[in-house]
């Protein structure tokens, strides 16, 4: 069958779906162009004879000078409860930059497909408020079918539902499927957040597109579901893989239940091909031929005070490894004060290795005394990531173990002020940390620019899939404590 040539703009094209999507288009003789920010997408997923264009979908009208026949809508932030402490580039993801997509339709009379979110639908409707992205993601749905009405649009609105397959990534903004299978490579155990019964339905990315592609040519309006019906538990989906599992807290925005509908999807002729447990079950038989690590569940954590001595973040983390008691959690702290030598260590799963003599002048001596220990204990364990708390002196014996060792490295600030020193240090060693996590958005204004902080929140290095788990349920008890507070 003869294929009538089409230009085709996809956002988001450098991504999961819109680089598998670009590459179908582009093998079906489409002029294909991508706008990417590469905030989530990566150059490696680039497909040859596509266009490539860097850049904010706000900026879309500079970018592309073309007018398209259909625009693939797929560029926005995506991920669930990672949104709660980015709602300042959620919002000019997926405000500002749709708005701008939206414009750029109208004036060139394109055929808009928007990637909705299928959180709308969760928990009997009300999944559409609990998280900024939820939010924004199903405020736009509306938008999009507004401006039909205002301005006479093309349209059709898409949903997807948990997206897995190849390209794939882990790290900050990862997906489930990619971050146990990262994990199970890399001999990790597996992090199923509590109570663990959260139904989901994941669907093939191949699926997701030959779905698209049918919605661009055939669909017209509202509620083209793409998901595939058979849902899992996320402790069943752990339970496939085969993995150690370790039950992480409770996180907010983290639903329950979904609802999915792909009625008017199959009206098209589209139905999903591809299964979860055969995909599984085929990265399964790959691994006995692999020489695979394995963690000790254990995390190293670096922080310059610690129990009697402490404060939120402290708090915060004696919280969380209460939580965690299958987690062995090393602690090397100055010791600050005669009454910390003194103080054991109170929580069973916890080891404290005090630096120093007793005194507020052992700070200092962490950078130092502390590096020594570290690579101490590094050599006897095979430790999950290291953690440096408040990013201060124990930072620099974190990173050193990071580069020694080749521990994934996770640095997070608490409620704390960021001195003019303390803003310099932390912009000099984010490019050598696998992830930094500001707890206040002032702190994240204050360390560098918006576009910078894009950067920093992605996963830098390999092996961080866990304590980018571990960081999520630490943020969310340091959420808990300033409410209380």
């Amino acid at each position: 069958m003869t294929v009538t040539q089409k230009t085709i703009l996809v956002t988001g094209g450098a991504g999961l779906v819109g680089s598998n999507l670009c590459e179908r288009l582009a093998r079906e003789g489409h002029r294909v162009i991508s706008v990417d920010n590469y905030f989530a997408g990566t150059r490696e997923n680039h497909i040859t004879g596509v266009e490539y264009r860097e850049g904010h979908t706000k900026d879309i009208e500079q970018l592309v000078p073309e007018s398209p026949d259909i625009v693939y809508h797929l560029g926005e932030y995506s991920r669930v409860e990672k949104s709660f402490e980015d709602i300042e580039l959620v919002w000019d993801l997926n405000k500002t930059g749709t708005f701008a997509v939206l414009e750029f339709v109208r004036r060139r009379g394109a055929k808009l497909v928007y990637a909705g979110s299928s959180t709308k639908f969760a928990d009997g409707g009300s999944g559409r408020d609990q998280s900024p992205y939820a939010w924004t993601k199903a405020a736009n749905t509306e938008l999009v079918k507004n401006y039909a009405v205002w301005y006479g649009i093309r349209y059709a609105i898409t949903y997807f539902y948990n997206v897995y397959g190849p390209r794939e990534r882990a790290g900050a903004m990862g997906t489930l499927i990619e971050i146990y299978r990262q994990n199970m490579l890399a001999g990790r155990p597996l992090g199923v957040v509590a109570p663990g019964t959260q139904q989901r339905n994941f669907t093939h990315v191949d699926d997701i597109v030959d779905g698209l592609v049918l919605v661009g040519e055939k669909g017209e309006g509202d509620e083209f579901g793409l998901g595939n019906e058979r849902s899992f538990t996320i402790q069943e989906v752990a339970e496939l893989f085969g993995g150690e599992i370790v039950m992480l807290p409770e996180r907010a925005g983290n639903r329950m239940a979904s609802i999915i509908d792909t009625k008017r999807a199959r009206e098209l002729g589209w139905m999903p091909k591809r299964q979860l447990a055969e995909y599984v079950d085929a990265f399964k038989e790959a691994l006995p031929n692999l020489e695979r690590p394995v963690s000790e569940k254990r995390v190293l954590v670096f922080t310059t005070t610690f129990h009697p001595i402490e404060g939120p973040a402290e708090r915060a983390l004696c919280s969380l490894m209460a939580q965690l008691p299958d987690i062995h959690f090393d602690i090397v702290t100055a010791a600050h004060t005669k009454e910390a030598l003194d103080t054991p260590c109170a929580i069973p799963n916890a080891t404290v290795h005090r630096i120093g003599f007793g005194t507020p002048f052992d700070k200092y001596l962490l950078p130092i005394l502390g590096r020594e220990k570290a690579f101490e204990l590094a050599a006897k364990h095979r430790y999950l990531f290291a953690w440096s708390l408040m990013a201060s002196y124990g930072t620099l014996p974190a990173l050193a173990v990071r580069h020694g060792k080749l521990v994934p490295l996770l640095v997070t600030l608490a409620d704390q002020t960021l001195s003019w020193y303390e803003r310099l240090f932390l912009r000099l060693i984010i490019s050598r940390t696998d992830q930094v996590y500001a707890s206040l958005p002032e702190q994240g204004t204050k360390l560098v620019s918006l576009r910078e902080r894009m950067k920093a929140r992605r996963s830098l290095g390999a092996g961080d899939a866990f304590a980018n788990q571990i960081r999520f349920a630490y943020s969310t008890v340091l959420a808990k404590q300033r409410r209380a507070s």
